[in-house]
């Protein structure tokens, strides 16, 4: 029987000196358009960015491991931002337990308190979902096109349970107006925008460490890369893919609290609208790669946040899908080229 370490010496996370290249070489392209666009979209663009980079790494994970794409992944992120509100206002304000304008910042330390215990219950939600509906999918042998209506069904559900709790009016974190920070080039920084960059930069370097330093990192990547040589070489399989969706919809729940709090504002379909860019993200990185995701994740933020100077915004979704297209003419696999197609 093959070893799980002879196994694992055939996993590689796709990283090339020709990727490098290829990176370099849209960076220097942005450069040479600065002059013509407002440095404002491009600042507000890398922090959207920051924001879509977290779904979008949660998304690739699960269709690395399971090779399907999670419509309900969008609707992720608005449970979370509203399992965040409930905690804030449901829980923590009854305790005596709230505030807001923390330092520079609009939101409180409640906001603190709430967003790793509500990415810890979407992700256990997750995971539930997967035990109740996708393993007995993927037990009988069904097609990914099943699974991913399965999906559709979930975000359905989700949002319509959202609706049900909270309404569909607008809501908001407790929140407390702040000045922004004046850079050059008329450029205006929230101060909340600067935690939204901290938190994803933190959240997106312990994926890094967890994917190439862990054991369970290691067994992920080999799951995804050949099931059944990791079922044989001692893998539980069944326990790595737990860990991808909660890891998956803990990002995502991450992703729609920070959103929220960015946005400074909560509705049921938040995620639903964003699926579009994690999607594209996604796509354009490499399917099935986390570095990928997160390249494809900054050029779809910026790229749609510049278009505003010359679009209405409402076409951001159609910007970011013409440029996965145009990427794709060109690199039909992606700026990675790796994972599945």
């Amino acid at each position: 029987m093959t070893s799980w370490n002879e196994g694992l010496r055939q996993i590689r996370l796709a990283w090339t000196p020709a990727h490098t290249a290829l990176v370099l070489v849209l960076v220097a392209v942005g450069v040479g358009f600065l002059p013509f666009v407002k440095m404002s979209l491009v600042v507000n663009g890398v922090f959207i960015g920051a924001i879509i980079a977290l779904g979008a790494i949660g998304l690739t994970l699960v269709y690395g491991l399971m090779n399907f794409a999670n419509v309900a992944h969008g609707d992720y992120m608005t449970m979370g931002a509203y399992v965040g509100l409930f905690i804030v206002v449901g829980v923590l304000a009854p305790l005596g337990i709230e505030g807001s304008g923390l330092g520079p910042f609009t939101f409180g330390y409640p906001v603190l308190i709430a967003l790793p215990v509500a990415a810890a219950v979407v992700a256990a939600g997750a995971i539930i979902l997967d035990a109740a509906i996708y393993r007995r999918l993927r037990a009988r042998g069904v097609n990914v096109v099943v699974m991913s209506m399965a999906s559709l069904g979930i975000a359905i559900a989700i949002r319509g349970l959202v609706q049900v709790i909270w309404t569909s009016e607008v809501q908001h974190f407790p929140r407390e107006t702040r000045k922004v920070f004046h850079l050059p080039m008329d450029v205006r920084v929230p101060p909340d925008a600067i935690f939204i960059g901290v938190v994803a930069v933190i959240l997106a370097v312990a994926v890094y460490v967890i994917l190439t330093r862990t054991k369970m990192g290691k067994a992920m990547r080999a799951t995804a890369d050949n099931p059944d040589l990791a079922r044989v070489s001692g893998i539980d399989t069944g326990r790595v893919i737990r860990w991808a969706w909660g890891m998956a919809a803990g990002l995502s729940a991450t992703a729609g609290i920070l959103l929220a709090v960015y946005q400074a504002q909560l509705v049921p379909i938040m995620g639903w609208k964003f699926l579009i860019p994690l999607f594209a993200a996604v796509v354009l990185g490499g399917l099935g790669n986390p570095y990928g995701a997160l390249a494809g994740a900054f050029v779809i933020g910026v790229t749609s946040e510049v278009s505003t100077q010359w679009i209405n915004p409402s076409y951001k979704p159609a910007v970011a899908f013409g440029l996965m297209i145009l990427i794709l003419l060109i690199r039909p696999r992606g700026i990675f080229g790796g994972g599945r197609n």
